[in-house]
């Protein structure tokens, strides 16, 4: 079975996969579920299938233009007609600054920013329901409306529509493999819905928040338990990061029981290990070992001192802690997991000679670094940006997992009980750095240091061997 043949079976058909592009568009525009719909994710998933299964990509973009124009027009139309009742509704009751900050940016903007807000991510699904409230002209909305849906659509839908139209057509993949990674991709995706939901169940309008308010409102449990998830005093708990510390460390102790109650690998590690040994990847196994080295200890310096030089010379002692200890933990955990757990590898080359495969060290340290960036970005970003830090992330993060794979030196629940752990000292890291407030990073000279970290990654890859 090929990934063509695979997303076949997992799409839709293709009128049913028009239908939900226009819905996702017209969500993803519409006045606040947009807020807390993660509509690019979805667009692009749907866009996507929509590749695979080769349907004309001009019906895509039609139906996407479609929703688009009619999300913007219902949150119009309720603008206009529940002006003086659109405050008090959830969640802008409990969020007025939304509603100010969107009668900002079209003040300023006047008729322009019914375009130019569809695409600016923290005021997007609000400014049409604003224009209705300050009684815009109908006949200039419609037109405003239809000139930014005409650019959005096709800026949406293409990236996804193209991923999915050329994967099959990426040279060198063993059709044996499709199924796999588009399991993956699938699981991504998913996880990454599952975790945009869960982390708004922990904002202030979220289930997660108001039942622990109520709870240590008429608990003294609850004012315990409150006061110690605070970790500030008089300070709101930060629940995200205590959530992605339970969920990532509740998996990671699973996984580990199931592996040492399994002698030898998983099933899913033998089969995916023979089905990888019984394929031809010259190219992916020259990849696997480029990436093994960025992700060894000469690799993650190359990466760091640039930053932790810059950090030293601005005496952000804060920040140089909270890097190394994230590092440092999860190299002794690295260790001692190997220690304990004291799994063999499926192939054991001469430079790991004595080091043992659960869980993945290269995969844990990734994820701990490039969770750590993401993190720190995402603070000096808008709220509606800071997605992209984390995808970005991951983006980085997934191929040095399956590198692993590519040479051989790990299992597949290797890789994932490395990401668990990894993700269980992120939370950490943040929970430490929440202990109370801290100055912004920036300003840095942010080009220069990445200019710099790449430079020095370069010259670890291609002058020096293996550690």
């Amino acid at each position: 079975m090929n990934l063509t043949d695979a997303f076949y079976q997992l799409s839709p058909s293709p009128t049913l996969l028009l239908v939900i592009v226009g819905l996702v568009a017209m969500v993803e525009s519409l006045a606040l579920v947009g807020l807390l719909v993660p509509g690019v994710v979805l667009i692009t998933a749907a866009s996507s299938m929509a590749g695979h299964q080769e349907l004309a990509v001009i019906w895509v973009i039609l139906m996407a233009f479609l929703g688009a124009v009619a999300g913007d027009g219902l949150s119009f139309w309720l603008g206009y007609r529940h002006r003086e009742r659109v405050p008090t509704w959830w969640p802008l009751s409990r969020h007025p600054e939304w509603l100010s900050r969107g009668a900002r940016f079209f003040k300023r903007h006047g008729a322009l920013s019914v375009l130019l807000g569809r695409f600016v991510g923290p005021v997007r699904p609000i400014i049409p329901l604003i224009a209705g409230m300050l009684h815009m002209s109908p006949r200039r909305f419609l037109w405003a409306n239809v000139m930014s849906a005409v650019l959005w659509a096709p800026a949406y839908v293409l990236p996804g529509y193209l991923l999915g139209h050329a994967w099959q057509r990426l040279p060198g993949l063993p059709a044996a493999l499709e199924p796999w990674l588009a399991t993956l991709g699938g699981i991504i995706v998913v996880l990454a819905i599952v975790f945009s939901w869960l982390r708004h169940q922990t904002s202030r309008d979220g289930h997660v928040y108001r039942a622990l308010v109520k709870l240590a409102r008429y608990s003294r449990v609850g004012r315990m338990i409150w006061r110690l998830l605070a970790l500030q005093r008089n300070s709101e708990p930060p629940l995200a990061s205590w959530l992605l510390l339970l969920a990532s460390l509740s998996a990671l102790c699973a996984l580990t029981l199931v592996v040492l109650q399994q002698d030898g690998p998983l099933p899913m590690d033998q089969r995916l290990h023979d089905l990888l040994g019984s394929l031809s990847m010259s190219g992916l196994e020259t990849t696997g070992l480029i990436l093994a080295e960025i992700g060894d200890l000469l690799g993650i310096l190359a990466l760091v001192v640039p930053w932790a030089l810059w950090w030293l010379w601005q005496k952000r002692w804060d920040a140089l802690a909270h890097l190394g200890g994230g590092l440092l933990g999860i190299a002794v955990l690295n260790v001692l997991g190997k220690t304990l757990i004291d799994r063999a590898r499926p192939m054991t080359p001469e430079h790991l000679t004595g080091s043992m495969a659960y869980p993945s060290a290269h995969t844990s340290t990734a994820v701990v670094l490039l969770g750590m960036a993401a993190a720190f970005i995402a603070r000096e970003l808008p709220p509606g940006y800071r997605f992209w830090a984390y995808w970005v992330a991951i983006a980085l993060a997934v191929p040095m997992a399956l590198s692993r794979l590519f040479i051989g030196v790990h299992w597949l629940s290797d890789l994932i009980g490395g990401a668990l752990l990894g993700l269980v000292v992120c939370a950490l890291v943040q929970l430490a750095w929440q202990r109370r407030p801290r100055d912004p990073l920036s300003p840095a000279p942010w080009p220069w240091l990445a200019t710099a970290s790449l430079a020095l990654l370069t010259a670890r890859v291609w002058w020096v061997g293996p550690a």
